[in-house]
């Protein structure tokens, strides 16, 4: 089963299988599950969330989706536009993900403040030098 890339503005109601649908302006994509379930996977893109590539073969999604709350459970990468699977986690392996994920928001969001608060000083620091009010 091979994935290629549609982008799109605004999500379709009706997901085509072994398509990933990207809108980069709502920074999601979506996709229909890739064990055939049929269930909409829609996942946020973001430097916090997942990551897509296109790629001359097909697109790539990264990290791993996990469909832990759907019956199917599954959990896979699509690379290229081939699906790599990956194991079930147990229930103690995804709420340890559950909070790696918070984790590197956390740190992520951390960073931006901090560099956010030095564009500040800055910023006021050109203004009073130059007069700028």
């Amino acid at each position: 089963m091979m994935f290629k890339l549609e982008r799109v503005h605004y999500m379709p109601k009706t997901l085509a299988p072994n398509t990933l649908y990207v809108s980069d302006e709502f920074e999601t994509a979506a996709h229909l599950c890739a064990c055939g379930c049929g269930v909409k996977i829609r996942t946020p893109i973001g430097p916090t969330e997942w990551r897509y590539e296109e790629t001359p073969s097909g697109p790539s999604l990264w990290p791993s989706v996990g469909n832990w709350q759907q019956p199917c459970q599954s959990h896979y990468v699509i690379r290229r536009g081939e699906i790599i699977w990956a194991g079930k986690w147990s229930t103690a392996q995804i709420e340890a993900g559950r909070q790696a994920e918070q984790a590197r928001r956390e740190v992520y969001f951390e960073k931006r403040a901090r560099e956010r608060a030095w564009t500040s000083v800055i910023w006021r620091w050109f203004k009073a030098l130059f007069g700028i009010t």
